[in-house]
């Protein structure tokens, strides 16, 4: 247990952080999951925006590392072009 009133705050925005950063998460997760599912060129390209949009988002709040979302942004391609 949390002993002084910055250690109980600490534990506080902790939490709250966890709970953001899953968000953006499985943001990034639905939209892989979407890229599977698109048919055409349209909402392919629209996919791609919009995943990197995301992706690159996350990257530059420190949700995700810059290199991961390198490696999700090339996978989202790879999937996109294989459908």
């Amino acid at each position: 247990m949390p002993k002084s009133k910055a250690q109980v705050k600490s534990a506080r925005q902790s939490v709250l952080r966890k709970e953001r950063n899953s968000i953006q998460k499985s943001k990034i997760k639905s939209v892989m999951k979407r890229a599977l599912k698109a048919t055409t060129d349209e909402e392919k390209t629209k996919i791609i925006r919009e995943g990197y949009k995301i992706i690159d988002r996350a990257a530059s709040k420190k949700i995700i590392k810059k290199n991961k979302a390198a490696n999700k942004k090339s996978q989202l391609a790879k999937l996109v072009n294989k459908s």
